[in-house]
Parts: structure tokens; C-alpha cells; sequence
């Protein structure tokens, strides 16, 4: 029969998905005994971990029912002293089917080139997509869809008030950049961060959305574990370049996603060749090569794109026009064509 130390050791081997320690040792599992065929055990995760929680309730139950005499496992979740629960519970958006973020370890890399152009190649495919901006400290995605002289409609729903989301080329968007001024700096510590990316979750008139794409500020901090406690997501890309000094930071980032229980989709490896526009069979690798290649491997999540640079993508971000819509034909609006046909598969189940 099964006794509280063999209990212990069957559940051993669960670890956390991010940094690979055992959940026994970090304590996040505790207090395990056996009561005639039942097993009891406190779960006491962190709050950047909760989205681990039902692939460690699921492991530990597998790995405890195939124990000697065990017929029932009981999880209790551990309570803090203000009787607050340390798991938050994920909610999903109403009427939106999935959830996908877009994440860089380090600013300049073009993840907000890449949440855009990546959005309107998904909508021109026929999908339903609304854009995110929760770049909070700097909101770029306005003026690169052309929106930013405009203002979102406002309306007051059961006593909250309810955005309107702007519609350009075939998405639904919001962003912080469209309720200030141009000039006007975000000066916030990180419980107004949260409080406005979840007025942007659940205060939006979002309607029947196939896929919500998340354009996340650079780096690991409050918007990522915001975003993470708060609403269920199909997973993230990590957007770098070939650079070093970008894959290094891409690295914490994806280690982020992992600790929290996040998929990673994969890697985008952003301005991986430069295509002169009198030279169009040209490539130049300006920041050099693999480094995007070496980062998926490494991690052993795919590899989704190498995007290269080219003036309609430069130049359409300046304009407000984004290449995949007004140049669909050129070199980066085929990449990025590409890049939606891979993450649509890979959401599908497909390879």
C-alpha cells in the first residue's frame, strides 16, 4: 500500500516548466499525506506560475492514481494570510477563440513591425483579428496602421465603460497611443500597467475575434506576467534578430514564457537579410546569420520565419500602410504571408 514517503517520491519528478527545478524542493508542493486511499497535497504555486497549474494537477493525479491502493487524489490550494488564492484564476475573453502574443527580450528588434504585419496577413486570410497594443510605454501600432488622429468611441455598458476598437486594414485595435497625446510620456508603476492591459482584455468591444494578437512591450516585466495571470493564451513568439546582444535577451525572454507556463510558438527572427530595392535578388546579411536558427534549437521550439527588411516594409510603417497589405507581392509581404500560414498551422494542430 501506498504511504505518504512513496506519495512523495511519485511526485518527484514534476518540475517547473521554466526553470526546471522539482516542485517538492521549491515547495510549491507540499504537505503530502495519505488518508486510506486518498492522497492529499497543497499546491502552492507563485503567481507568475498559475498558468502551470492544470499540467501539474493533471501530472501529479496520473502519477498518484497509478500508486498501490490509491483510488483519489485531493488538491488543496494553498491560501495566503489575507485569505487571498495564490492561483488567480485565468478568464477568457468573451466571444475570443484565441489568444497569441508577440514578445521581444530587448526594444529595436521590430516586434511591433512583426505584430502588425503578421495581423493583417492573418486577416487578409480571412480570419477575424483584433490587435492589442500593450506596448504601454511606447505605442507605435497606431501610426503604423494609420489610426493615430483618431480617437476610440467610448460607451458606458452596466456601468463600466466600454472601448470601441478601431478598424484599419481588416483588424480590430486598440492602444494606449490612441487615449493620449502624441508627446504625452506613460509614467506608471506596475498596478496601473495591469489595470489598463486588462480594461484592453475586458473592456473592449472585441466581438467575435478568431485570433486576438498581443503586441507585448520588450523585456520580462509587469505587462508579460499581467497578461500571463490574466487571460488564457495559445502561447507567444519571441520575435529577435541574428544579433548577439538581441538573442541573449531573447533567451530570458523565452525562459520567461516557460516559467509561466506559456507555449512558445516558436521563434521570428526579425531583419535577417537586407534586399536592396535595385537589386532585388540580393541579400545582405547586415546583423549577420543563424542566430534566430540557434536560439529555436536550443530551446527546441520551431523555427517560424527569418523576415527580411526591405523598403515597402520601412517605408509602409512610416506611412501607415503596412506592406503585407500594399505590397502583399514584395519580398517581406510574402515572408510574412508565410509566417501566418505557419502559425495558423501550428495553432490547428498542424506541422
Amino acid at each position: 500500500m501506498a504511504t505518504t514517503g512513496t506519495a512523495i517520491e511519485a511526485l518527484r519528478p514534476l518540475r517547473d516548466a521554466g526553470s526546471g527545478r522539482p516542485l517538492i524542493e521549491q515547495q510549491w508542493i507540499r504537505n503530502v499525506r495519505v488518508q486510506n486511499q486518498r492522497v492529499l497535497f497543497e499546491l502552492a504555486l507563485p503567481g507568475y506560475a498559475a498558468a502551470q497549474r492544470d499540467r501539474i494537477a493533471r501530472e501529479a493525479r496520473e502519477a498518484l492514481l497509478a500508486l498501490d491502493g490509491i483510488e483519489d487524489v485531493q488538491i488543496e490550494l494553498f491560501q495566503d494570510p489575507h485569505g487571498r488564492n495564490a492561483l488567480p484564476q485565468l478568464t477568457p475573453i468573451p466571444a475570443v477563440r484565441q489568444v497569441v502574443a508577440v514578445s521581444s527580450g530587448k526594444g529595436g528588434v521590430g516586434k511591433s513591425t512583426v505584430a502588425v504585419n503578421l495581423a493583417c496577413a492573418l486577416a487578409a486570410r480571412g480570419q477575424r483579428v483584433g490587435l492589442l497594443d500593450a506596448d504601454i510605454y511606447g505605442p507605435n501600432v497606431p501610426t503604423m496602421l494609420g489610426v493615430a488622429d483618431r480617437t476610440p468611441e467610448a460607451l458606458e455598458e452596466n456601468g463600466q465603460q466600454i472601448l470601441v476598437p478601431l478598424e484599419s486594414c481588416g483588424l480590430r485595435m486598440v492602444s494606449m497611443g490612441l487615449l493620449i497625446n502624441p508627446d504625452q510620456p506613460v509614467i506608471w508603476r506596475g498596478p496601473m500597467l495591469n489595470g489598463v492591459i486588462r480594461q484592453f482584455l475586458y473592456q473592449v468591444r472585441w466581438g467575435e475575434l478568431d485570433l486576438l494578437v498581443v503586441d507585448l512591450p520588450p523585456g520580462t516585466g509587469d505587462a508579460q506576467l499581467s497578461l500571463a495571470q490574466a487571460v488564457p493564451m495559445e502561447g507567444a513568439l519571441v520575435v529577435t534578430t541574428p544579433q548577439m546582444v538581441s538573442l541573449q535577451d531573447a533567451r530570458r525572454g523565452l525562459a520567461m514564457f516557460r516559467q509561466m507556463g506559456v507555449p512558445v510558438l516558436g521563434v521570428v527572427e526579425n531583419m535577417s537579410y537586407f534586399v536592396p530595392p535595385d537589386l532585388p535578388d540580393r541579400r545582405y546579411e547586415l546583423f549577420g546569420s543563424g542566430g534566430g536558427r540557434s536560439l529555436a534549437e536550443e530551446f527546441s521550439v520551431p523555427l517560424l520565419a527569418q523576415l527580411p527588411m526591405d523598403m515597402p516594409l520601412m517605408e509602409g510603417g512610416d506611412r501607415g500602410m503596412p506592406a503585407v497589405v500594399e505590397r502583399p507581392d514584395c519580398v517581406s509581404g510574402l515572408a510574412f504571408q508565410a509566417l501566418a500560414d505557419r502559425l495558423t498551422a501550428s495553432l490547428s494542430g498542424g506541422t
